[in-house]
């Protein structure tokens, strides 16, 4: 149960957001165009998979849960992949580029003030443009925010992965601001 009454059964920041419509929207904007954004270099399952290491860094269940469903979902991989990532992103079968990226949202997740010039340069030299610099350290910062509103209200979640998987081609076509309730 959450920490407050929410007066709905939805779990995590969509029983939030139907407490508050009104931080709803913008919330689910900020959220679609750092994640869905077709103006964008890195793809939507890379988004979807820097919000998820940051969401689990931050033992965030609701939100790993379902951007890591979204991130299987868009780079057409299982939710075993996704967890391998998660747990030593640097071994996994990721591009060298994508690596570094997270390596960034892994400091930003301890504290803006952790990433390094190194870090930066070690992107730029994997192909990073300063776009996809930008974007990753604030999809981490916005991870950060989402997650410890998620968890700091105490909201539930599903327990059961599978039903995350299951909604993940529903989202992935009508994207978060669409459908915020259902």
């Amino acid at each position: 149960m959450a920490h407050i009454e929410l007066n709905n059964d939805l779990p995590g920041i969509r029983g939030l957001m139907a407490y508050r419509p009104e931080l709803a929207e913008p919330l689910n904007a900020l959220a679609e165009t750092l994640l869905r954004d077709d103006n964008n270099t890195l793809t939507r399952g890379e988004r979807e998979l820097i919000g998820t290491y940051v969401s689990y860094l931050n033992d965030c269940f609701f939100c790993q849960n379902v951007h890591g469903a979204m991130a299987g979902h868009y780079l057409e991989c299982d939710i075993q992949q996704i967890d391998a990532v998660k747990q030593d992103f640097r071994s996994a079968e990721l591009t060298d580029k994508m690596k570094a990226l997270l390596a960034i949202a892994y400091s930003v997740q301890k504290g803006g003030k952790q990433v390094t010039e190194e870090q930066i340069a070690e992107a730029r030299e994997h192909g990073a443009t300063d776009t996809e610099i930008h974007d990753t350290v604030l999809i981490a910062a916005a991870f950060c925010m989402f997650n410890r509103y998620v968890d700091g209200l105490g909201t539930w979640a599903p327990q059961d992965r599978q039903f995350y998987i299951n909604r993940a081609p529903q989202r992935a076509l009508e994207g978060y601001q669409s459908s915020v309730f259902k």
